[in-house]
């Protein structure tokens, strides 16, 4: 796979970490039936990437009216985060991404913004020695709308003082790429291997 950029020049790169900088999808999605099967719940792997970019609270409530239970997205999130964190030693990088941070570092201000909790976005990161690469770190908590909302990737450019509209955003999910558009951005497709 190698990543075609958009003509720039862009004054900052924004990540999103699953499934573009982490091939860490196909994880995520066992991590997150393990926390499910005890509500008597399944996430198919199809609903799953339609999701992919969703906040885990939008994701439970989503299942919640699918299946018709009240399952807590506390509990839930606790549960998934404690299993997806088991597998951080099977967690591989995305080579062609991790190429782009490492050229882009120190030229110009990098940021992750994802729509899973901080600290799974920190542990990630560290896994990868890549923790000091980011001038910023936007996850769930620090949002009301996540993606396909433009919240998220507006908060990541008025925090590093960039314009939206010279941020280039990668991604893989197709609900971020609309969050992208929504915020000015010019983004770039980073294709999964889970699908």
């Amino acid at each position: 796979m190698s990543l075609l950029l958009p003509p720039g020049p862009f004054d900052a790169y924004l990540f999103d970490c699953d499934g573009t900088i982490a091939d860490s999808m196909p994880l995520h999605l066992e991590a997150w039936n393990a926390a499910l099967e005890p509500a008597g719940a399944h996430f198919r792997e199809e609903l799953f990437y339609a999701w992919a970019g969703r906040s885990t609270e939008q994701i439970v409530s989503l299942l919640n009216e699918q299946f018709g239970l009240e399952m807590d997205h506390r509990e839930i999130s606790k549960r998934k985060e404690e299993r997806y964190f088991s597998f951080l030693p099977r967690i591989q990088p995305i080579p062609e991404v991790i190429a782009h941070i490492h050229e882009a570092f120190p030229r110009i201000p990098l940021a992750v913004v994802s729509g899973s909790p901080r600290d799974s976005v920190l542990t990630t990161l560290r896994n990868f020695q890549l923790e000091d690469y980011f001038g910023c770190i936007v996850g769930a908590e620090d949002y009301v709308l996540g993606k396909p909302a433009p919240d998220p990737f507006l908060l990541a450019a008025k925090t590093l003082g960039v314009a939206p509209e010279r941020c280039l955003v990668f991604e893989d999910a197709d609900l971020g790429i609309e969050a992208a558009e929504a915020a000015g951005m010019q983004w770039v497709k980073v294709v999964q291997s889970g699908i």
